[in-house]
């Protein structure tokens, strides 16, 4: 009887460790291209501010500050939170203090909720495309204050996500205040400062090499993105990235 039991709670144990492998296996993450569909989804992180922010809604002449492109305002690699670096040296923004709020959670200096853009590929050509010339994700979302404008003018946008990289890429920004752009960990588009609609594109085969990529593998993709100031908020992605997402 002893011997019949011993072999009944054997059994039933490999039983479960069979099956605690299978389940491990089924959620095993998979990448998967998303560049075979006409739109394709990128989804980030919206921090509101008030337009009282040291580094938002400045004078011009005041404390040194004016407007136009600002570059290096961050380092050259993506610090290992994630998050772009404060260089120092800039006009357009005040210290680092300031600055880490931008892309942090921080009480009563800011709120965020979850955002997601849609690139379209219309002519089925590979290059996807999202353009606002009106970027104010903002407004008219519950729980967030414009301060009395028509817009809610004052915020930030962040967005990770990976790549496979096959050869033959590009990726081009348009938009105003700032865009900092990081590929594998490295800042490949620098578009810092309170500007005008500006644009920078990059093309990835050319700075393979100096950024550490090679074809046939997956990489980090970064944007950040800052609305500092009234009056205009343009947003523009257009690229051939194959955006992976991952499933059970």
């Amino acid at each position: 009887m002893k011997n019949t039991n011993f072999l009944k709670v054997s059994c039933l144990f490999h039983i479960a460790l069979l099956n605690a492998v299978l389940l491990n296996q089924s959620t095993v993450v998979k990448a998967e291209s998303q560049n075979s569909a006409s739109s394709i989804f990128l989804t980030g992180t919206l921090r509101d501010f008030k337009d009282t922010h040291p580094d938002f809604e400045r004078t011009p002449g005041v404390d040194g500050f004016a407007y136009g492109l600002d570059p290096d305002i961050t380092t050259d690699t993506l610090g290992n939170n994630k998050k772009p670096q404060y260089k120092g040296g800039s006009y357009s923004t005040t210290n680092q203090t300031n600055f880490d709020q931008w892309y942090h959670n921080v009480a009563d200096i800011n709120q965020s909720t979850i955002y997601s853009i849609q690139l379209q590929d219309d002519d089925n050509d590979g290059i996807y495309t999202y353009y606002n010339s009106a970027f104010f994700p903002l407004d008219n979302m519950s729980g967030f204050d414009a301060q009395g404008r028509s817009h809610n003018y004052h915020f930030t946008y962040e967005i990770h996500s990976q790549f496979y990289y096959r050869g033959g890429e590009t990726f081009e920004f348009r938009g105003d205040d700032d865009v900092w752009v990081y590929i594998n960990g490295k800042k490949v588009i620098d578009l810092g400062g309170v500007h005008s609609e500006k644009v920078q594109t990059v093309n990835l085969d050319a700075i393979a090499d100096s950024i550490g990529i090679t074809p046939g593998n997956i990489y980090d993709f970064d944007l950040f993105f800052a609305e500092r100031h009234t009056t205009e908020s343009n947003f523009k992605i257009q690229t051939n990235l194959d955006f992976v997402v991952y499933s059970d």
